[in-house]
């Protein structure tokens, strides 16, 4: 009896065939999760310079303000 006969191929094959197919399947969710792991990191890094630039341009304006008021007292 050899250990590569038909009897033994097939469910072996079989059983590796549902490795194979679960471990795509995993593989493809994690992936998944990961791009959405970054856009969400990209959004919020979007979102923070955003708020960056508009305090920056508010303290533009408050010194902008203040240098008139020096000016003018």
């Amino acid at each position: 009896m050899d250990i590569w006969s038909t009897g033994t191929i097939i469910p072996l094959a079989a059983f590796v065939m549902v490795i194979v197919i679960v471990a795509i399947a995993t593989f493809g969710k994690t992936r998944e999760k990961e791009l959405a792991a970054h856009r969400e990191l990209r959004l919020r890094e979007m979102e923070h310079e955003r708020k960056m630039k508009e305090m920056e341009i508010e303290k533009a304006k408050l010194e902008l303000d203040r240098m008139r008021l020096g000016k003018s007292a």
